[in-house]
């Protein structure tokens, strides 16, 4: 048995500099930084801001808890769409699931927003803290919000608060889903959500040793619903994901199996088809899809190999173009 996550480093603390690092390039990177009244740090990845691809690359990285690097990089796999974003990590429970998910719900008055990235472990209310025995501490927080306004004084207040840390020494990074710096953010999640989907499986988190992933990069949409669908189509039809995991072969071998998008109902239909269909009720879409298109599962074990699922490149020129 491996021991590799018995002791987890602090994604805050990994990630202050990374911060610190955007904040410092943000006029090359089309970053506007503001205050709130109570000291926090605001980052506009794309509201007022132009920010960009780059721009985004940096926050995927920064969502990552400064355990993952985000690469952008030719590829032949479809005709037209022929950038892909690679990620990888130093260790993918703890990265994704740990930093990047966005697992926080936060509201105020008609302030909507799901927070991302190593501030959520400072919080550590999600029940996967529990279950996954990690709890951040750290005198600075980074939290990652896809929204397209910025979030009101008083819950900026109760995010400090909820961090057990000062307002001063926190920072907000707005990315909208129809910025450039968006969708980078939200494609680069093509790794998490096939962790978060092992997950859902019951497949043992601390089995999973390590994992690469890449999905196409879709062109933004201006208007919310397109880009959501853009960026989900990105990895329900483009994205390839790769574990490796110990434990016995037929459980790695049942795993790949129940991984691809294409074991959901509602696969075959671009995102924003899916979406109409069910009136724009997200709850309402078999959660089972949310997956990459292609998944292969080593088992460290026996050293076999396993893929399952296929990519549609149909789908993703109607979805993208």
């Amino acid at each position: 048995m491996h021991t590799h996550h018995m002791s987890r480093p602090s994604v805050s603390a990994l990630a202050a500099p990374l911060v610190e690092a955007l904040i410092a390039r943000a006029g090359v990177l089309r970053l506007a930084i503001s205050h709130s009244a109570n000291g926090a740090r605001i980052v506009d990845a794309g509201i007022k801001a132009a920010g960009g691809i780059e721009a985004g690359r940096l926050i995927a990285e920064i969502c990552l808890g400064g355990l993952g690097t985000v690469d952008i990089v030719p590829s032949p796999r479809f005709s037209r769409w022929g950038t892909s974003l690679g990620v990888r990590t130093a260790d993918p429970v703890t990265a994704c699931l740990i930093s990047q998910y966005a697992g926080w719900s936060l509201s105020e008055g008609d302030f909507f927003a799901l927070g991302s990235g190593p501030a959520r472990a400072l919080h550590a209310k999600e029940t996967l803290y529990e279950e996954l025995g990690y709890r951040d501490s750290a005198a600075s927080a980074v939290l990652v919000l896809e929204v397209d306004s910025f979030p009101p004084e008083t819950l900026i207040d109760r995010i400090g608060a909820n961090c057990g840390v000062a307002t001063d020494k926190l920072t907000l990074i707005l990315t909208p889903t129809r910025s450039l710096a968006g969708t980078v953010q939200v494609v680069a999640r093509v790794l998490e959500v096939a962790l978060h989907k092992a997950h859902a499986l019951h497949f043992p988190l601390e089995r999973i040793v390590d994992g690469l992933a890449s999905a196409p990069l879709p062109p933004p949409a201006p208007d919310f619903i397109t880009a959501m669908g853009r960026t989900n189509d990105a990895t329900l039809y483009g994205g390839d994901v790769h574990l490796f995991v110990d434990g016995p072969e037929d459980e790695a071998a049942k795993l790949a199996e129940g991984l691809p998008s294409s074991t959901s109902r509602d696969y075959g239909r671009a995102f924003g088809e899916i979406f109409s269909a069910y009136n724009g009720d997200f709850y309402a879409m078999d959660p089972m899809l949310f997956s990459p298109a292609r998944v292969t599962v080593t088992a460290l074990s026996t050293g076999r190999s396993f893929t399952h699922g296929a990519f549609d490149e149909a789908v993703l020129d109607r979805s993208f173009a």
